[in-house]
Order: C-alpha cells, then sequence, then structure tokens
C-alpha cells in the first residue's frame, strides 16, 4: 500500500509542477501575451512575469518586432505589355498582438500574399520606363496600399522596397541601343551648338575686320610673322589689294 501512496504523491507533485510551470511565463520586452480565458479574448499581456490561471488560460505569444519579408519574384505584365520579374521586400511589425491573433489566422501568411498580389497590381498599371525610373513613388505607392490592407490585422507597414527588375534579354539589348542612340544624339547636339558658337564668333569677327581696314592689315602682319616662325626655306605670300593701292597712290601724287 505505501508503494501506491508513494506513487500517487509523486505524480501529483509531478503533476503540479507542470501546472505551475504552465502557468507561469516570462514576457520579453519585444513580445506580448494574448490571453484566451476559456476562450473569450481578456488582453494582452507583459512584458515581464504573467500568471495564468492553470487549464482556464490559454496564451498565444506574438513577437513585435520589425520583421523582414522577401517578396518572391512575380511575373508583372506592364502597361505597354513587357513581361517583367520582379520582387521586392517588406518591412512590418505587429502594432496590435491581439488583432494580429483574433483578425487573421495567420498574419504572417497573410501579409506576405497580400504583398504579392498588391505588387502584381501596383507595378502592372506602369509602363516599363516609370518602372525602371520612378522606383521612389512606386515604393511609396506599395507601402501605402499594403498598410492599408493589413491595418486591420494589427500589422503597420513601414516600407516596401522593390528589389530587382529583370528584363528579357531582347529587351535589354534594345534599352542598351536606345541608350546609345541617346549619346549620339547628345553629341551631336552639342558638337552643333560648338559649331554654331564658332560661327558667330567668326561672324562678329569679320564684321569688326569690314569696320576696320587698319584691324585686318594688323592680322595679315600677324599671319606673316606666325609663318615666318616656321622652318621654310621659302615663304610665298599674295599682297595685300589695300597695299599695292596706297601705293600707287602716293607714286601718282609725286608725278
Amino acid at each position: 500500500m505505501a508503494p501506491v501512496v508513494g506513487s500517487l504523491a509523486f505524480f501529483i507533485v509531478l503533476l503540479a509542477i507542470v501546472v505551475l510551470a504552465n502557468a507561469v511565463r516570462v514576457v520579453r520586452e519585444y513580445e506580448r501575451l494574448v490571453v484566451f480565458r476559456l476562450g473569450r479574448l481578456i488582453g494582452e499581456r507583459g512584458p515581464g512575469l504573467v500568471l495564468l490561471i492553470p487549464i482556464v488560460d490559454r496564451a498565444v505569444k506574438v513577437g513585435l518586432r520589425t520583421v523582414t519579408m522577401d517578396v518572391p519574384p512575380q511575373d508583372i505584365i506592364t502597361r505597354d505589355n513587357v513581361s517583367v520579374k520582379v520582387n521586392a521586400v517588406i518591412y512590418f511589425k505587429v502594432v496590435s498582438a491581439a488583432d494580429a491573433i483574433v483578425q487573421v489566422e495567420n498574419f504572417l501568411y497573410a501579409t506576405s500574399q497580400i504583398a504579392q498580389t498588391t505588387l502584381r497590381s501596383i507595378l502592372g498599371q506602369q509602363e516599363l520606363d516609370e518602372l525602371l525610373s520612378e522606383r521612389e513613388k512606386l515604393n511609396l505607392a506599395l507601402q501605402q496600399v499594403i498598410d492599408r490592407q493589413t491595418e486591420p490585422w494589427g500589422v503597420k507597414v513601414s516600407n516596401v522596397e522593390v528589389k530587382n527588375v529583370d528584363l528579357p534579354q531582347e529587351m535589354q539589348r534594345a534599352i542598351a541601343r536606345q541608350a546609345e542612340a541617346e549619346r549620339e544624339r547628345r553629341a551631336k547636339v552639342i558638337n552643333a551648338e560648338g559649331e554654331y558658337q564658332a560661327a558667330a564668333r567668326l561672324t562678329e569677327a569679320a564684321a569688326v575686320l569690314g569696320r576696320e581696314p587698319a584691324a585686318l592689315q594688323l592680322r595679315y602682319l600677324q599671319t606673316l610673322a606666325e609663318i615666318a616662325t616656321e622652318n621654310n626655306s621659302t615663304t610665298i605670300f599674295p599682297v595685300p589689294v589695300d597695299f599695292l593701292r596706297a601705293f600707287m597712290t602716293s607714286m601718282e601724287r609725286k608725278n
């Protein structure tokens, strides 16, 4: 009889230890316990030491730290009928642990799914050039739409970033050709601007020399001086008509 009583007492003590261990919970600063009493929500508990009524209370632990979740690559057809693969990363955290447990079955899975569908919906309305150049605006639009849909679940989406836009090979080659053509166009425009400015300056110089014959003669003499500095044995240059006319006029006066 004594061994039976001893075994029963040991079993009772062991059961009491297990029940007490389940009744006492230590909740960290970044966690909350959502407590249900006989199936009814009674609120959030924590952080710190939390005491539960054995058998009566059931608790679900929820983390409050920011979660970083990769959105798998999505096949998207843009508004101008270009097929691309786009993936993203989403940052969110639970702001209401009770809503995250009560309002949705699995808030992590639900947030991932809503992020994928929103990514296809929002980016599919854009043209390829907008998708490549207006990344910041699209990130903001994605964040606002996803956050609005996850708000009833107690989930706050703080940021969404489009990571990669994978283009087909033929589209990559077309974009490369377009970029090269654009660079050539800019080079031709710059060259034409330079030619135009040079022609304008030459026109101004010609106008000045036309108004001042002496300036033309000085320029002529300067050119002769520059030619003389070269290592040429013989230099042939024309004599300006103005020089001859002045010389002939002076000779006629003497006669």
